[in-house]
């Protein structure tokens, strides 16, 4: 086992268990937990696995980015901090291993975010989806607006964007977000036999597959690239000053459209 600050990495054969290890910030993605899932996937291409289960300790999967860090930002700060965001889950995109979101209870925001970047997707009857960022007077930043799209169409999530609500596991599974919804004590489970199920086959392979099905779905870096400048023109905006803040001190915000 390797142990960072927010992750711990288990690597068996060519199967590797990626669990977010802060449970008590709710495995909050800021700078250095992005900074150390780079690391990981470097490692793990390092090694060459051929799958990998990622997955939240505690009662949440990743209930998103530092909204406190966010709230001190500035526009190009913010761009910088998306484009991070976009770059890292990218790699995961385009890394030659399968990827398989557990998704053991909040998936909300970046977390979200993290699991639309995987390949598959199981989910816990606990867990519980939303891109709230709307409510904070923002958008999502880390390329919650090309994939969601992608995964459960346009119309719908323009509906899970514009409206930040939360859903629950069968709705995400009606909508196409996830594949399966099993009984929390069964999640690891049924997510590491679909990992060694994977890792018996030829990686290489995989990988070519992999490659093949995102190049059908127009899957490119420069999408992030305009996400990343659009959620900093939003720090521009007053709404999204008032929205952060309002956030840290636990308050509605005041809305001015300005």
């Amino acid at each position: 086992m390797v142990s960072y600050q927010c992750f711990q990495l288990t690597v068996r054969s060519k199967l590797a268990l990626i669990e977010m290890s802060q449970p008590e910030k709710l495995n909050i993605l800021d700078e250095r937990a992005l900074q150390e899932l780079e690391d990981v996937l470097h490692r793990l291409k390092a090694t060459g696995v051929k799958a990998a289960v990622i997955t939240g300790q505690g009662r949440a999967f990743a209930a998103g980015a530092d909204v406190s860090a966010m709230a001190t930002m500035d526009a190009a700060a913010a761009t910088a901090f998306s484009r991070k965001g976009n770059d890292v889950f990218q790699q995961l995109e385009d890394h030659p291993a399968i990827f398989i979101a557990a998704i053991n209870g909040f998936a909300l925001g970046g977390g979200l975010e993290l699991a639309l970047a995987c390949d598959l997707r199981l989910a816990s009857t606990k867990a519980v989806f939303a891109q709230p960022e709307i409510g904070l007077g923002i958008m999502p930043g880390f390329g919650g607006t090309q994939r969601l799209p992608r995964l459960i169409g346009p119309a719908r999530a323009k509906e899970w964007i514009f409206t930040g609500r939360r859903y629950s596991a069968q709705e995400a599974l009606e909508a196409g977000l996830v594949s399966k919804v099993v009984e929390p004590d069964q999640l690891l489970v049924e997510a590491q036999a679909l990992g060694e199920e994977l890792a018996a086959k030829s990686g290489p392979i995989l990988a070519l597959a992999k490659q093949a099905v995102n190049a059908s779905m127009g899957v490119t870096a420069a999408h992030g690239g305009l996400e990343a400048e659009l959620f900093g023109r939003c720090f521009t905006h007053q709404d999204a000053r008032e929205g952060l803040q309002a956030f840290v001190e636990k308050r509605a915000p005041i809305i001015q459209d300005r």
